[in-house]
């Protein structure tokens, strides 16, 4: 295995193992974790031996999102805008399916990097959503358009407008994730990934190049408005207030400014 510190590589066979590793914070995710993650994946690309990609983490919690602590300490740019967005993920191009195994919670940044995956494989009891309207930001990692693409309107909507949590058999009955586990989601997404990786790799290439192909289409786009309205929430006095509420466990006053 190599460490490099906030993110795990490891690989069994032609499966990539891509872990986060800050259980300490909720595997939130700073500037460095996201070049940590980004170099991760530029590795698994370029290695022709591997077909696919797990991403999992360390602790009881997948991933918290973006750590509220960087973005307030002047981390945001790199966060939310380098290449690849979030986690130098969210928005990166791949030709290698990934799946994310959830165990825990997969909420604000975590859910929308699990959105960014292909696959997903849950355990019972872990925890969806996008709190963003709660903190005075928006869902600006794609999750905000992805679930507008990926499920009725009005459930995306409710989601989105009520930042409310959700769990693991909700997520599956609306298609969000593939199975269910009772215990660890990592061994049952490797076996997902191994039925995988047994077959074509031009294939699987090609597959899942036009299995995407509706939505790429209009992801260019997408992204643009996103970051235009990311940019203005995160300059606003609001997102400081949403910020400071949260680390203090008390109410936002919000003044819409």
């Amino acid at each position: 295995m190599v460490e490099t510190r906030k993110v795990l590589v490891d690989r069994a066979g032609g499966i990539g193992i891509v872990t986060l590793n800050r259980p300490e914070q909720r595997n939130a995710i700073d500037a460095e974790t996201c070049a940590q993650l980004r170099a991760a994946f530029d590795g698994i690309e370029a290695d022709d031996s591997l077909r696919i990609a797990v991403l999992a983490a360390k602790g009881p919690v997948f991933c918290a999102g973006m750590d509220l602590k960087a973005f307030v300490n002047g981390e945001a740019e790199q966060i939310l805008f380098g290449p690849g967005r979030l986690g130098g993920f969210a928005s990166r191009v791949r030709r290698k399916p990934v799946i994310a195994a959830v165990q825990g919670a997969a909420l604000a940044g975590g859910f929308e990097i699990m959105l960014a995956c292909d696959m997903a494989v849950a355990v019972r009891g872990a925890i969806f959503g996008l709190p963003e309207c709660k903190r005075g930001i928006v869902a600006g990692a794609g999750g905000a358009f992805r679930l507008g693409q990926l499920l009725p309107r009005a459930i995306a909507n409710e989601i989105l407008l009520t930042g409310a949590p959700f769990d693991a058999e909700r997520a599956a009955s609306l298609g969000l994730i593939n199975r269910i586990t009772e215990g660890d989601p990592l061994p049952e997404a490797l076996r997902l990934a191994r039925d995988i990786a047994e077959n074509a790799p031009l294939s699987i290439s090609a597959s899942l190049d036009l299995a995407r192909c509706a939505q790429d289409a209009v992801s260019e786009t997408c992204w643009a408005e996103n970051d235009r309205h990311l940019r203005a929430l995160i300059a606003s006095e609001d997102a400081k207030e949403g910020a400071r509420a949260f680390a203090e466990r008390r109410g936002a006053r919000w003044t819409g400014c």
